[in-house]
């Protein structure tokens, strides 16, 4: 779109490096490209793309932050899988919907709390906020994992501290996603989302496999400890990192109230219509599609009839699917609104084949590619939303898309729960397939009717 508010003809469209001339009849090359990607000769190999896929990891603060994060959310994980099992098998008779509700209270504040966080998220010294919102976590996993190991922990008890978590996450996401910006610059943004989406899938790897052991050994209560110690380390990141290399982004005056600041994000989002698309397929595939530990947690329990053990091995096999989107992502140079079409097509149909797959195996196969779709997905939504967003507009924008990506669950996770609970987990993937499906409707709408808005402006 231009500055006029047209639609431009190439908004869809791969925008390639100019190519290098050539003979007439010959094929148009990039500078950097080559008959053959892996080609000694074309100057880019096999460690060239290494390189350039990591290359975030160039940067020191990036690198600290990367560390201490890949540890604290090994235990952010091995919690996931502990209080989902809590839940379910302890508190409750396999209950998917009381699952759902815990779901719903910890990723719903954001809806509640938008216009404060999104004022709050453009002020503030981001490095700050972050090491207060990191320690708040760190405390409320401590506790709660202290109610567990004395035995007085009730359901109520574990909603309220949803509820808690919630509220804290609601001012630390959008900080910790615009303060990625700061860590490399916006040339290299996608590149560190990309990145930091695969540690923190890599850590999903590692965290259930861990917690499945460990439930079994010594119950759910020690996830609890574990986790609340393991933000020590990107607490220690945050210290480390050498505050004269952030590159500071535009912040917005100290006047104004939260309210109105958050209107004008409001309306910066109406006029970027790019943006309303992508929220749109964000809000349909987050709230019926992602709601991952109740698919995995009731086809674990119920239909396959096993343990903590298969459910952390689950998670963790879609966490290998989540590894190689991420990967992926952080390949490319620059999102679009096609890569998000035909991800969600694809997290439809992964969705579709792992509710009919007829035994755990190949159940576990099928939530590779579940988790390759929703991570392709998700990480270039969130890539794309921040490059076509101001700088200084950035923290209510992202505020909004927190707001969708998590305070969505409120709304679709009981829904999902129930269905899980009132026909069967299959069916809840179902669910999850219809969202997919839908999302790339929206997605081929508005590019038919773009399509016809350039034909008119001709």
């Amino acid at each position: 779109m231009d500055r006029c508010g047209r639609f431009a003809a190439d908004d869809f469209q791969v925008r390639q490096p100019p190519s290098i001339a050539s003979p007439r009849g010959q094929r148009r090359l990039p500078p950097d490209s080559s008959m053959s990607p892996f080609s000694p000769a074309s100057g880019i190999g096999v460690k060239a793309r290494l390189k350039r896929t990591f290359r975030s990891l160039d940067r020191h603060n990036y690198r600290v932050w990367a560390a201490g994060s890949f540890v604290s959310n090994i235990g952010t994980w091995m919690q996931r899988i502990a209080q989902d099992w809590l839940v379910l098998t302890q508190l409750t008779h396999n209950s998917g919907t009381a699952v759902g509700v815990v779901m719903a209270l910890q990723f719903g504040p954001p809806i509640v709390l938008m216009p404060l966080v999104g004022a709050v998220a453009d002020r503030v010294d981001r490095r700050k906020m972050l090491l207060a919102t990191q320690s708040a976590m760190a405390a409320t996993a401590l506790g709660l994992g202290l109610l567990v190991l004395t035995g007085l922990v009730t359901l109520w008890q574990v909603y309220v501290f949803a509820g808690l978590m919630g509220c804290i996450s609601s001012f630390d996401a959008p900080v910790r996603q615009t303060f990625v910006a700061e860590l490399v610059g916006d040339d290299d943004l996608p590149n560190a989302i990309a990145l930091n989406s695969t540690l923190f899938n890599s850590a999903q790897l590692i965290g259930p496999a861990v917690a499945g052991v460990l439930i079994a050994a010594l119950g759910t209560g020690w996830l609890f400890i574990i986790n609340g110690l393991s933000f020590v380390a990107v607490l220690t990141s945050l210290l480390k990192m050498r505050v004269g290399e952030l590159r500071n982004l535009s912040k917005t005056g100290k006047t104004g109230k939260p309210g109105v600041a958050m209107a004008d994000g409001l309306r910066y989002v109406r006029h970027k219509p790019d943006l309303v698309i992508a929220l749109a397929m964000l809000f349909l595939v987050g709230t019926y599609g992602l709601n991952f530990p109740i698919f995995i947690s009731t086809m674990s329990v119920t239909t396959f009839h096993g343990g903590p053990h298969l459910y952390g091995a689950l998670s963790s096999a879609m966490a290998v699917g989540s590894v190689l989107g991420a990967l992926l992502a952080a390949g490319r140079e620059q999102p679009r609104l096609t890569i998000l079409a035909a991800s969600a097509f694809g997290f439809g149909v992964m969705c579709t084949l792992a509710a009919v797959m007829p035994n755990v195996w190949l159940f576990g196969l099928a939530l590779v590619g579940l988790g390759t779709m929703a991570q392709t997905f998700t990480t270039s939504t969130n890539s794309l939303v921040q490059l076509r967003t101001e700088p200084s507009m950035r923290g209510r924008v992202m505020a909004i898309y927190m707001a969708i990506f998590l305070g969505c669950t409120p709304l679709g996770a009981p829904l999902v729960g129930w269905v899980a609970d009132g026909f069967s987990p299959r069916w809840a993937l179902g669910v999850g397939a219809a969202s997919g499906f839908v999302a790339t409707i929206v997605a081929f709408a508005y590019h038919r009717y773009r399509i016809g808005k350039i034909r008119t402006q001709r």
